[in-house]
């Protein structure tokens, strides 16, 4: 029995043949070859809807196009994920794996503050922005434990307790804040809402202040900050 495809969505017909001339073909049966004396001319009167189920070879095509194209996206994203199969057994970078889709895709910008002593035993600190990370560097390392987070002096800020060495740069999300009596702030691009870093104020509007134990760390806080929230759907922060 020849398969009937003219209850088939134009979508679910893109994504079951892998050409035009299979969709047409699937339209066929021995009879009309019989009689029609032809596959040609089969595969005509099937385009030109005269038997089963029309559909232009453009439409069949831009479909196609799209069924493609959504796959890729998906594994594209799959592929993104630097958590993806990691055991992680911190608390820490557990945190950092709940939030890295989020990260990736804009809908949350988490800022990292990490205190702990970098590889000549000095005590180090700063403010780090999570989603500029994620974009520019590889983050298997981190999840599998091979190396370990700590501010440089390129992220959002960066102390050094011994040499007193401070930096303090702007990131694709945020603009830093120094001159305040408030103490250090950064204002999302995104926004322009303000976060306050001050463990003794409100963190601002639309963020949340977390700390985080660390058995790696000597001293870890995330601020989650939700920049755009879902059209259709609301977004609590994230938490531990």
């Amino acid at each position: 029995m020849e398969k009937d495809s003219s209850a088939a969505f134009p979508g679910e017909i893109a994504e079951e043949f892998r050409t035009y001339e299979d969709f047409l073909d699937s339209q066929i049966n021995h009879s009309d070859l019989y009689y029609l004396e032809g596959q040609d001319l089969a595969r005509q009167l099937v385009e030109l809807g005269h038997k089963g189920s029309s559909l232009e070879r453009e439409e069949f095509e831009t479909r196609k196009a799209a069924a493609e194209a959504s796959r890729l996206a998906a594994r594209s994203q799959q592929k993104k994920l630097a958590n993806a199969g990691k055991e992680l057994k911190d608390n820490f970078l557990r945190a950092l794996a709940e939030r890295e889709e989020a990260n990736r895709s804009g809908e949350i910008t988490s800022i990292i503050f990490i205190r702990d002593r970098n590889s000549h035993g000095q005590e180090i600190s700063g403010y780090i922005d999570y989603s500029h990370r994620l974009k520019s560097e590889d983050f298997e390392p981190y999840f599998n434990g091979k190396k370990r987070l700590l501010p440089r002096t390129t992220d959002l800020s960066f102390y050094n307790w011994e040499t007193q060495v401070a930096k303090y740069n702007a990131s694709s999300n945020y603009e830093v804040i120094t001159e305040n009596q408030s103490g250090l702030l950064f204002k999302n691009n995104d926004d322009r809402k303000i976060l306050n870093v001050d463990p003794e104020a409100s963190p601002g509007d639309s963020s949340v202040r977390i700390p985080v134990h660390s058995d790696l760390y000597v001293h870890v806080v995330i601020y989650d900050h939700i920049a755009r929230k879902p059209a259709t759907s609301s977004c609590a922060p994230l938490s531990n």
